[in-house]
């Protein structure tokens, strides 16, 4: 008995999630994102979902089961990966914190359409807010989950970047819940752990593999992602006292340096300026990704920030990936995103886990049918021969 891997992606973003969940398999029914831009890209790659674009507080999770023909207990995963400017160390104004409440919608959806799994993503700033956390936790636990979290690095997972976030995993069914072994380890942990199934950390070099090589300003005439700002004069002459792969700001002198950091006693913000490096993954992108001062963001040897396109290829998007709105908007997306190889890990894991389920039923009723013959306990669905 074969099932549907069904999702409902909560806080899509531009489709990071879903992107990563279809590629295992599962079929997105619905998804809600209130930012237009990112939910018109969501549109442009997933036409066949149902998308809410408004305020998840003003859905119905009875009108989104009805618009996607769906019951309770039905779905398979429900994804909610709500907005992390309210728990990031960045914001250290907590602008934005009344937001911070938002990814207690989840329950509200969770105790209505009862999905076998619960998939959350956010900054790992998020433990440090135990009244948000805590809370999250507890009422899921009351609505019958098995929960499980963690801080994971999705350099780990497949991810050309390092890039530290809190995992929550839940579910309703009778099976044990963990958060799944890395699937990448450093090249030197690598080589010994291959016999284990773990490649090396994919890096910058990887990523830009294949990339028309821009200088300030270019632009490739096929893929209007890959464009390369223009400078002004004196951030090129920046850039130019900036060391090749990995290089930073320290080596800039004193009368190139920006002002606020003059003063040799402040230490604040060393990735400004910073050059990422071909053979190791990148910073974490944020929202500011190809500006040279919101990060390490800098080619490794072009006198420029990176592309749009070099993000995207550092988050996994695919190159056929369409996005929507202005360069700054196109940023924010992707900075926002959840890498879409780091969702397709996740996603496999539970696809394993509702194989296996489906394989102890078949198990279980083949039991009771037959006797303990050899060929009795012999038999085996697809699904254990896929996974053991």
């Amino acid at each position: 008995m074969e099932q549907n891997l069904t999702m409902i992606d909560l806080f899509s973003g531009c489709g990071g999630v879903t992107t990563g969940f279809k590629a295992a398999g599962f079929q997105p029914l619905a998804a809600v994102e209130y930012d237009h831009a990112a939910a018109q890209t969501y549109r442009l790659n997933h036409p066949e979902v149902v998308l809410y674009e408004e305020d998840i507080r003003n859905i119905s999770p009875d009108k989104m089961m009805s618009d996607c023909k769906i019951e309770s207990g039905q779905l398979t995963v429900l994804s909610a990966c709500s907005p992390c400017q309210p728990f990031s160390t960045l914001n250290r104004s907590k602008i934005g914190y009344e937001r911070a409440f938002l990814i207690l919608e989840v329950i509200r959806f969770a105790e209505k359409l009862r999905p076998k799994f619960l998939f959350m993503e956010n900054v790992s700033g998020l433990k440090k807010d135990p009244k948000i956390l805590d809370k999250l936790v507890s009422k899921l636990k009351e609505l019958g989950y098995k929960v499980t979290w963690a801080i994971i690095d999705a350099v780990n997972y497949g991810v050309p970047q390092f890039r530290k976030r809190l995992i929550l995993l839940g579910t309703i069914l009778d099976v044990e819940i963990r958060i799944p072994d890395p699937t990448h380890a450093p090249t030197e942990e690598a080589a010994i752990l291959g016999i284990l199934g773990q490649e090396k950390w994919l890096t910058v070099r990887d990523a830009f593999a294949g990339l028309q090589d821009l200088n300030n300003g270019e632009a490739s005439e096929t893929d209007p992602l890959h464009k390369a700002r223009k400078h002004a004069p004196l951030v090129l002459e920046r850039l130019k006292h900036i060391p090749h792969d990995g290089g930073s700001r320290k080596s800039l002198p004193l009368e190139l340096q920006l002002p606020r950091f003059r003063d040799n006693d402040y230490h604040g913000y060393e990735d400004i300026y910073g050059r990422m490096a071909f053979d190791r993954p990148s910073n974490t992108l944020t929202t500011g990704c190809t500006s040279l001062t919101q990060g390490r963001f800098a080619h490794p040897t072009s006198d420029r920030s990176i592309t749009l396109r070099e993000a995207a290829r550092l988050q996994t998007f695919p190159d056929s990936y369409r996005f929507y709105g202005s360069y700054g908007q196109i940023a924010t997306q992707i900075g926002n995103a959840v890498p879409v190889r780091l969702a397709e890990v996740f996603a496999h894991y539970f696809r394993q886990l509702v194989e296996q389920q489906i394989c102890q039923a078949s198990d279980g009723s083949s039991r009771a049918q037959a006797d303990s013959s050899s060929s009795s306990r012999s038999m085996a669905c697809k699904y254990c021969r896929q996974v053991s």
